[in-house]
């Protein structure tokens, strides 16, 4: 079976949107086979973007690591009339993304990057939904390797299931962030990680 997390460029595409509302403000996604969460937005992800647009007042520049169709990015980059960059390894993603950056009229651009490979910037605010089903590695090589692009006072945002070892991954990132889980609902922990 192909996952998410590759490029696939032999899968055939049947595209759809989804709609999503975030404060009166209805956003539209173009979504297809071979990206994550293609026929809705998943439940972790709503609940990072709510708990982030909570708990952050302002950020100028977003950093969406495994962006997918761009779900994560655009809602924030929207809501804090912010510049986003997002990435992934999934060309497919990447092209969803792009169109979605102009059908929801958001300051951003994407491009091909298997976590920060080919990230040069610095953020105030970084985000992802790591690939769980990719390895424990790769999820804590995007953890672990955001503060190398932090601006001064940013912070690393991201959702993990407890039963996908939200606990262990949290024991690894204390050793080089000041990080806490700011909220638990339906098994998913949302967390926010700072440097020390």
């Amino acid at each position: 079976m192909e996952h998410y997390f590759t490029s696939n460029q032999n899968l055939r595409s049947e595209i759809r949107t989804i709609s999503y509302e975030n404060k009166g403000q209805v956003f539209h996604f173009f979504s297809d086979l071979g990206v994550f969460s293609k026929d809705r937005i998943d439940y972790g992800s709503r609940l990072l973007v709510d708990t982030i647009l909570e708990n952050v007042s302002s950020c100028s520049s977003i950093l969406d690591v495994g962006c997918g169709y761009g779900f994560l990015g655009i809602i924030l980059a929207s809501r804090f009339s912010s510049h986003v960059t997002m990435v992934d390894v999934n060309k497919r993603a990447l092209h969803l993304c792009e169109r979605n950056i102009k059908q929801n009229s958001v300051l951003g651009k994407c491009f091909l990057s298997n976590a920060y490979e080919n990230v040069t910037g610095t953020y105030d605010l970084i985000v992802t939904n790591p690939p769980i089903r990719a390895g424990k590695e790769t999820v804590l090589k995007i953890l672990l390797n955001a503060k190398n692009h932090f601006k001064k006072d940013a912070s690393l945002w991201f959702v993990i299931r407890k039963d996908q070892g939200a606990k262990s991954i949290l024991k690894v990132l204390e050793n080089v962030y000041d990080c806490k889980i700011v909220k638990k609902e339906k098994g998913f922990y949302i967390m926010c990680a700072k440097i020390h």
